[in-house]
Formats: structure tokens, sequence, C-alpha cells
């Protein structure tokens, strides 16, 4: 099998359990998304995601489309800046902020970094700048912002492969839906 193909089995197989097991509560307005790039990846095209994002649809999580490569910009660009500073993490996902998952998140032991909208320089993309700016010591499990004038708030998963962003997700959706 090669790579190509080895990244869209792994990004199916997450997704399948995305949709078994993810809290829809952590679905955001915008949908939520995972990506998973190629070893040395340089651009969206490089990077495989769900087509048309994942959304809450009768109380479920639900794929629109398929998995396939540069299926999203937004969520590729976050790896593909997180690969920048750790070419081992090549994965990640969008899920809903909300304040109370912050601590869970830091009790699951992951390093977690955030960054505010308000101080974006003009010019560049946020996902480009934002992720950069928490990833200067190193690339940190989580990212999350509270958002801007309409911009959702949003919590980044990151990981070197799939399964470790899908297993940290299932974790969070665990402890939440017991509160």
């Amino acid at each position: 099998m090669d790579e190509k193909e080895e990244v869209l089995k792994q990004l199916r197989e997450a997704l399948a359990r995305l949709v078994e097991g993810m809290d829809p509560v952590l679905v955001p307005e915008v949908g939520s998304n995972i990506a998973y790039a190629l070893r040395g990846a340089r651009s969206p095209g490089d990077v495989a995601a769900v087509e048309g994002r994942i959304v809450r649809l009768r109380g479920r999580v639900h794929p629109v489309g398929p998995v396939a490569f540069g299926a999203s910009d937004h969520v590729a660009r976050i790896v593909l800046t997180a690969m920048k500073f750790e070419p081992s993490v090549r994965c990640a996902a969008n899920i809903r902020y909300s304040p109370g998952f912050i601590p869970v998140l830091e009790g699951m032991l992951l390093s977690v970094c955030s960054f505010d909208r308000a101080k974006e320089p003009p010019g560049v993309k946020t996902m480009d700048w934002g992720v950069a700016s928490c990833c200067r010591d190193g690339v940190p499990d989580v990212i999350y912002d509270t958002g801007a004038v309409g911009k959702e708030p949003m919590i980044r998963i990151l990981g070197e492969e799939p399964g470790f962003v899908v297993n940290n997700i299932l974790k969070l959706s665990a402890r939440i839906s017991k509160d």
C-alpha cells in the first residue's frame, strides 16, 4: 500500500471511531474536520480530510462526504503550520470550544496553548499565525482560541497520527458526557 492509500485508510478508520463515539456537542457550528498529511506535506493538496466537514445531524456526528486529499484548506493549514515546527505532527482536528473543556483537556495531561485573535497582525491567515504562535517551544497537543467578531471560538487537537487525535477527542467526549 502506498503512503497516500495508507493515509486515507487511517483517516477513514479514525472517522468511523469519531462517528461512533464522539459527543455531538463537540461539533462546532462551522463543523468539525480531521486532517492527516503525507510525510513532508507542503500544500493542502498533500493533506487528506473529510469533504464538506463533519456536522451534527439528528443529534449524531455525521461526515458530509468521504475523506480525500485537498478536502480542507482550514484544517490542512493547521497541520502544515505545525509540521514546520515538528514534521512528525501530521494530524489535527477542530472541535467546539467551551471554557469547561480546557481544564478537562489539561486534566488529561495534554499540553495546551491558546492565542488571541485580536492580536493577529494584518495580512496573515489566522491559522498560520495562531498555530505558529503556539508552536515556538514545541507543538502542543491542544491549541485553542476564544474567537473574535464573526469568528467562532475553536479547539484544535494535534498529534502524529489520527489514532492519537481521535483517542483524545473520545476521552474528552467520555469525560464531558459524565457531567
